[in-house]
């Protein structure tokens, strides 16, 4: 018993990480129709660039965590407004190679720049583990299941209730319509670029105490993202946030009972299922088209 409660604890704590990550694909999906596979990137650069900003530069955490935003959500609008945007009338699939080779991009970048080595931050809070009936909960991971719950919590009730959000809402809905209210496409795509980013940036810096980063560590973040994403369905706005606590917890049973060799390899044994048995994903709802 405890073994499997040590495994949901460290399944909800990667499940988070997923879960941003699902988040940040869902949103810019659902303005834009585009798959963004440069997700994982934004994780990456918050959690690199915090770290070495707080190692090689002395600066402080919160210093050093809105620096890592801002150059991140900076990278988030430079994808969009000179990449992705004027390639607006090539067909998905271009566009998703666009984002594929952004990552390739970042990833060149943050090694060339911000070297190879794996960074990490400090803990947020000094406690080290908390044991609780003899199942060992970081303290660190509270903060990452914690900040997820919060990051999520303040989309939703910023895309429900300011109006900038619910122009978001608008253009996910009906893009002509939104149009033709007045809305801007372009500026609320960018927002939701920036927005992406900024998530991405901020479950980088919650995950990198823990979990270490690299140059390299976007892509099976993308991945799992990706899956989670998929798995819960985009069209819902709770699909993918248990899409992605599902993909963690499916790795940390997956690694737990049977190998950790296994555990990347899951995510897209799920992935090849989701897409064949549940392609609008577990949460979806049956449309109606009218004629």
């Amino acid at each position: 018993m405890v073994t499997i409660l040590q495994l949901i604890v460290s399944g909800l704590t990667v499940g988070a990480i997923y879960a941003l990550v699902a988040v940040g694909f869902t949103l810019i999906y659902r303005a834009s129709g585009i798959f963004n596979f440069a997700q994982g990137e934004f994780f990456m650069l918050g959690g690199m660039l915090a770290g070495i900003a707080m190692a090689s530069y002395g600066l402080s955490y919160p210093v050093a965590a809105l620096l890592a935003c801002v150059i991140t959500v900076i990278f988030g609008l430079a994808l969009f407004l000179l990449g992705i945007n004027p390639a607006r009338s090539a067909s998905p699939i271009q566009l998703l190679i666009l984002t594929i080779g952004a990552s390739l991009l970042a990833r060149g970048l943050a090694s060339a720049i911000l070297g190879k080595d794996f960074v990490r931050l400090p803990q947020l809070l000094p406690w080290d583990v908390w044991r609780i009936g003899g199942v060992v909960i970081q303290v660190q991971a509270v903060a990452i299941v914690a900040g997820a719950f919060l990051i999520v919590s303040a989309m939703g009730i910023f895309l429900s209730r300011a109006l900038t959000g619910k122009a978001i809402v608008a253009v996910a809905a009906n893009t002509v319509g939104a149009q033709l209210v007045g809305i801007n496409r372009v500026a609320v795509i960018s927002l939701c670029f920036a927005l992406s980013a900024l998530i991405g940036s901020l479950g980088g810096i919650l995950a990198t105490p823990i979990t270490l980063t690299s140059y390299d560590t976007g892509v099976m973040l993308a991945i799992k993202g990706f899956t989670g994403a998929m798995l819960g369905g985009v069209g819902k706005p709770y699909g993918p946030v248990i899409g992605g606590l599902l993909v963690g917890l499916l790795e940390a049973f997956g690694a737990g009972f049977l190998s950790s060799v296994y555990k990347d390899a899951l995510a897209l044994v799920v992935l090849l299922l989701v897409f064949a048995l549940f392609p609008q994903g577990i949460f979806a709802s049956r449309s109606v088209e009218r004629v």
